[in-house]
């Protein structure tokens, strides 16, 4: 009886240990993000001296490698006109979150008009101003100068601007921390934990059944 409750035991504990490596394996199918809340800069190498550009605030990078000082992330993804964009970000400006958002990457598109100088008595009023549309990643100051670090075709640089600008900023990060977030794990966590709990209650059950095995029943008294 003793040795079958102890391989009971042995494959709760088992089952147990089967819980966190489900929880990674999900983690590195779906891929571990972090919110960028504040200031947090995104680095084309793991230097302080290569600082491209602030994330928008409220959205993620997608976390490929997590470094005691910096971590190598992608942001954005391969979706025309926006591209992928590999780099770095300090460990300790992160916030990591257990759950894929919805909207990681903030989509964002500027047009720029230039305005071409007079070109006298033969200039075209139709060739007077030229738009050009970019695709936003973050800003900068240089100075007092603010830049958006944005994309043309398949070039990135910077565009000086008067301001920053305006989107609508992510708040699913904020329920993580009034416990909503474990609402948002992984489902193959869950079919962890159903597999966990069914083996608890087998083996309540087998240990009930040994028990009441080995009890005996009451003798009936001899009459003399």
């Amino acid at each position: 009886m003793i040795a079958a409750m102890k391989r009971l035991f042995l494959l709760l504990l088992a089952a147990l240990a089967l819980l966190p490596a489900a929880r990674l394996s999900a983690a590195a199918e779906e891929g571990r993000y972090a919110v960028a809340v504040g200031d947090v800069w995104f680095y084309s190498s793991a230097s302080e001296e290569a600082k491209l550009f602030l994330l928008p605030d409220t959205y993620y990078v997608r976390v490929l490698d997590e470094g005691e000082t910096y971590c190598t992330v992608e942001y954005q993804a391969d979706d025309a006109p926006y591209k992928k964009l590999l780099g770095y970000c300090r460990t300790d400006a992160l916030t990591f979150v257990d759950f894929t958002p919805a909207r990681p990457y903030l989509r964002k598109q500027i047009t720029v008009e230039y305005t071409l100088p007079d070109a006298g008595g033969l200039g075209s009023e139709e060739f007077t101003g030229v738009e050009r549309t970019f695709v936003y990643y973050g800003d900068r100051y240089e100075g007092a100068q603010l830049y958006l670090y944005v994309l043309s075709g398949n070039v990135f640089g910077y565009l000086p601007a008067d301001a920053p600008p305006e989107y609508e900023r992510n708040t699913d990060y904020l329920e993580q921390t009034s416990g909503e977030a474990e609402e948002r794990a992984p489902q193959g966590t869950n079919a962890v934990q159903i597999v966990v709990i069914v083996l608890a209650c087998v083996a309540a059950a087998a240990v009930a059944v040994i028990l009441l095995r080995g009890k005996h029943p009451p003798q009936k008294e001899r009459e003399f």
